[in-house]
């Protein structure tokens, strides 16, 4: 439900008139990095950490430039996330600047990344109003730093999450390619498809961690502003230190045409922004322009539907119980089978995987589930909007339905929606 924090909103942006960017640091280890940046507000500092894990990747030599503009570029994606709780209208970046093109650049990312944190909070602005960028006296521009080609190879970059889409692009391309597995924050799903496929110990991995310092949780509590952040964005920055880091130049992500569908319908308002095409050929636009062809970053997925990647999924059995795609119960490492989430992919699975199996999987049958009404509305189009979570196009879920009616019509869900669409 929206709330109605406009208000507040013009109230915070009184009282913390400046964001400020103070610094970054990081120390480089054997095999590893720790990473720290501070930003403050009055008296509101926040200093969150970030440790880096290689693993048993051999770290190339590490230009101090180039690694100081990739950790200076991932600070402005963290940064969103503590922004967000007072949204200053200026952001005030010490001892570095971005150009006009830069600064373009990241009010679009920071704009539509936060489209849905602005809509859910009933927040009304404009991207020329919401924020600008200012900077010390004499900054260096970040285009003193010196980024360097990234030398092909065989290898390629994949994160995983610990759903089917990740585990697609892993199965497909490791039949010709050697994988650098990527995890941020390893759960119990990510790390069960990773030894499935392959990479047994944790060494195998390129691991990231990542914790929201504890002061924006606090500020939380007391009712500051919060909202959905654009994740995958930041992904893509992390993304580029592990190719800079490994000396690997192809990122292949698992994002899906689907991540191209709106929200809101009519407007630009996607939970998934981060994840769409208008995004990663700003990114890549972006690395072209400021950083020398640093990496490749793209979608293994991009051309394939729902449905496509359903389907060859189904094909990999050994994931099916281990595989998760519902944010509510990653901590426990469960599917929490009340959420638009899980209802989304048992409908995506279910044309290709039988029905006695698919509620082994789940642990019910969330088709004949009176609870999950209101999701399967807001999936199939029936209500006027789509959930904010990362699932399918209103269309791709309908096919799904479709497809799954002409073998399980008994179903509560699939009754409701026969009965609904013949009617109208």
């Amino acid at each position: 439900m929206k709330a109605n924090n406009q208000q507040k909103y013009n109230q915070f942006r009184v009282h913390y008139p400046v964001f400020y960017y103070d610094s970054f640091q990081y120390i480089i280890n054997e095999n590893s990095i720790d990473i720290q940046f501070k930003f403050h507000t009055n008296e509101i500092q926040f200093a969150p950490k970030i440790l880096i894990h290689f693993g048993t990747y051999k770290m190339q030599n590490l230009s101090k430039e180039f690694t100081d503009g990739l950790v200076f570029h991932i600070g402005l994606i963290e940064l969103i996330s503590y922004w967000k709780s007072v949204a200053s209208p200026t952001i005030h970046i010490h001892k570095y600047s971005l150009s006009k093109e830069q600064e373009n650049w990241w009010r679009k990312l920071y704009w539509k990344g936060l489209g849905e944190f602005f809509y859910q909070n009933g927040i009304q602005t404009s991207e020329n109003l919401f924020f600008n960028f200012e900077y010390d006296q004499d900054p260096t521009p970040i285009s003193h730093f010196k980024f360097k080609q990234i030398d092909e190879s065989d290898r390629v970059i994949v994160p995983i999450g610990g759903g089917k889409d990740s585990v697609v692009t892993l199965e497909k391309l490791k039949e010709e390619h050697k994988i650098i597995p990527f995890i941020i924050n390893p759960r119990g799903a990510t790390l069960d498809c990773a030894k499935i496929a392959g990479f047994d110990h944790l060494n195998d991995i390129f691991i990231i961690q990542r914790e929201i310092d504890l002061p924006l949780l606090e500020l939380n509590k007391k009712g500051y502003l919060n909202g959905h952040t654009p994740f995958s964005a930041m992904l893509a920055f992390y993304s580029l230190l592990v190719s800079y880091i490994t000396n690997t130049k192809d990122i292949a992500l698992s994002n899906e045409s689907s991540a191209n569908e709106s929200t809101i319908p009519n407007t630009d308002i996607n939970h998934q922004y981060s994840k769409s095409i208008e995004f990663e050929l700003d990114f890549q636009s972006y690395v072209k322009q400021n950083m020398n062809h640093c990496a490749n970053y793209f979608s293994y997925l991009r051309n394939f539907s729902e449905i496509q990647i359903a389907e060859m999924f189904s094909q990999f059995t050994e994931y099916h119980k281990v595989f998760k795609s519902c944010n509510s119960g990653s901590k426990e490492n469960k599917w929490c089978c009340n959420c638009s989430k899980c209802l989304f992919a048992y409908i995506i699975l279910s044309p290709f995987i039988d029905d006695q199996k698919m509620i082994d999987i789940f642990g019910e049958d969330l088709l004949d589930k009176s609870d999950m009404i209101p999701y399967f509305d807001e999936l199939t189009g029936i209500a006027p909007n789509k959930p904010f979570e990362c699932v399918g196009t209103i269309d791709e879920v309908n096919e799904a339905v479709q497809l799954i009616s002409k073998s399980r019509k008994d179903k509560l869900l699939i009754q409701r929606y026969l009965s609904i669409k013949n009617n109208t």
